[in-house]
C-alpha cells in the first residue's frame, strides 16, 4: 500500500487528521473540481482546459493544474515541438475520484430538480 507521501507528495503528518478535511484539501476549490470534471473521459490540452472551464484564467488555471500535479492528481506532459504542446491526464489517483463527481452530480441534479 502507497504511504501518504507517496500518494500526495507531502508528510503525513502535514495532511489533516479527518479524511473528509484531506480530500478537500486535495480539491479545495470549484476549479480543480471542474479540472477533474474535464479530465474524466481522457487527456486535454491547456486550451481545452480553459475553453471547456470557461471564466478562469490563465494564471489561475496554471497554478490549480500545478498544485494538482504537485498532490499526484495529474500529470503534465510537454511536447517538444514549436509551439510547445502541453497536455494533462489524471493519474490513477485521480480517476479514483470519479465516485466523488459522480455523488456531486448526483446530488446537484436533484437539488436542481427540486429548488430550480
Amino acid at each position: 500500500m502507497e504511504t501518504t507521501k507517496e500518494i500526495t507528495g507531502k508528510p503525513a503528518k502535514e495532511l489533516p487528521a479527518c479524511p473528509v478535511e484531506t480530500t478537500l484539501t486535495l480539491i479545495s476549490n470549484k476549479w480543480k473540481v471542474l479540472i477533474l470534471r474535464d479530465l474524466m473521459p481522457g487527456t486535454k490540452r491547456f486550451g481545452e482546459l480553459k475553453n471547456s472551464i470557461g471564466h478562469v484564467t490563465q494564471k489561475v488555471l496554471t497554478a490549480q493544474l500545478r498544485e494538482m500535479e504537485a498532490t499526484g492528481l495529474l500529470t503534465r506532459t510537454v511536447f517538444a515541438e514549436v509551439p510547445p504542446r502541453v497536455e494533462y491526464t489524471l493519474t490513477d489517483l485521480g480517476y479514483s475520484l470519479k465516485p466523488i463527481l459522480d455523488a456531486m452530480w448526483n446530488w446537484g441534479e436533484e437539488y436542481k430538480s427540486k429548488n430550480g
